[in-house]
């Protein structure tokens, strides 16, 4: 299958605000890319199809969110044709902390249980496939709470993720678009960021160190040459894979859930608890400074981190400085997330809310 992306000119895109960077010190060639993550458009109105899907999308990004255009590589439509977003060069602005590491694509699909086509999974196939070819490696399969806590990509297109990604009609290259299974490379090296803090080939910190003894007690050292460190080499991989088969994991080539690069269950499993990366949250203003008719900066900072943590679905034009019931909607998609009812669940933050929220 061969993708056809309508180009930024062709769909009518609005011009850069402030260009993303395809060059310079900052910008992480596409040949360092490791994952590739899948998203949802949870918020889908009815009249946003063809070219205007990619219209209404940059909307929300520009506007709401305060991004310089599409902050996702691709958008697809229900037919399966591909928007150009942020491309092959320029770094995105999908999933906090993996902007870097990662491309992504989002499909159009909303909440109200109808499922995404099967074009538009062929195509955002094809795109993983094409994305290994020009990466040279296999690419990490992702879903975008993967990266951060949120609800997308939903469960069915998450189920979809964690099953391969696979295409009905759709057949992946051999020897075309993705590398060949000979040239790929046989330990995984990229990264993944748990609750702040990195894992992975290259990763560097007292965490890696603590896991590398933790390995070592649990008799999966064989690989260390001179023991544990705080780089995280090949000989962390190869020894986390083998733990991660000892739990019943399986899938140790690059990508798979055995393949060395650890996970939330793996981790916890090894060593007892998720270590975190401490922020301290801002603290909370009080209550009398949210509700109707209240105006302040701390509006706009509650609402900037509700998008942030993948809860801005209900804002039209973004976050501001005076209170609306999106504000309200948005608190309280949040507090649902917590597992609150209620009153628990009003769309007024407290400091519990606030805390949560800012962690």
């Amino acid at each position: 299958m061969s993708v056809t992306i309508v180009s930024r000119a062709q769909w009518g895109a609005r011009p850069w605000n402030d260009n993303p960077r395809s060059s310079g010190p900052a910008h992480v060639p596409l040949s360092k890319r490791t994952e590739f993550f899948v998203h949802w458009f949870g918020g889908v109105p009815a009249h946003a199809s063809g070219a205007a899907l990619a219209r209404e999308v940059e909307r929300l990004h520009m506007d709401g969110n305060g991004w310089a255009g599409v902050g996702y590589n691709w958008v697809i439509g229900e037919d399966g044709t591909a928007y150009e977003g942020r491309g092959w060069d320029r770094q995105g602005a999908h999933c906090p902390g993996h902007n870097t590491s990662g491309l992504a694509v989002l499909i159009a699909v909303g909440k109200g249980g109808k499922k995404a086509s099967k074009a538009a999974l062929a195509t955002a196939r094809a795109l993983y496939d094409e994305a290994c070819d020009r990466t040279g490696r296999t690419l990490a399969q992702r879903g975008h709470r993967d990266g951060i806590a949120t609800e997308c990509p939903g469960p069915d297109l998450y189920a979809w993720v964690k099953a391969g990604m696979p295409a009905e009609g759709y057949t992946p290259p051999k020897g075309g678009t993705a590398p060949a299974d000979d040239d790929r490379p046989s330990v995984a090296r990229y990264r993944v960021t748990i609750r702040g803090l990195e894992y992975g080939y290259g990763a560097r910190g007292d965490h890696v160190t603590e896991v590398g003894k933790a390995l070592v007690r649990s008799g999966f050292g064989r690989h260390y040459k001179s023991g544990p460190g705080p780089e995280w080499t090949d000989a962390d991989t190869e020894n986390f894979s083998d733990f991660q088969v000892s739990l019943g994991f399986t899938g140790t080539t690059p990508g798979g859930n055995a393949d060395g690069v650890p996970g939330e269950t793996s981790l916890r499993r090894l060593l007892g608890t998720i270590p975190s990366k401490t922020t301290p949250a801002p603290a909370f203003p009080g209550r009398d400074k949210f509700g109707p008719g209240k105006s302040n900066k701390y509006i706009e900072q509650l609402g900037r981190q509700l998008v942030k943590k993948g809860f801005g679905d209900h804002y039209s034009v973004g976050p501001g400085p005076k209170w609306s019931d999106a504000d309200r909607q948005c608190v309280e998609a949040f507090q649902r997330s917590q597992g609150w009812t209620g009153s628990d669940a009003d769309g007024y933050p407290g400091p519990e809310t606030w805390r949560r929220l800012f962690a």
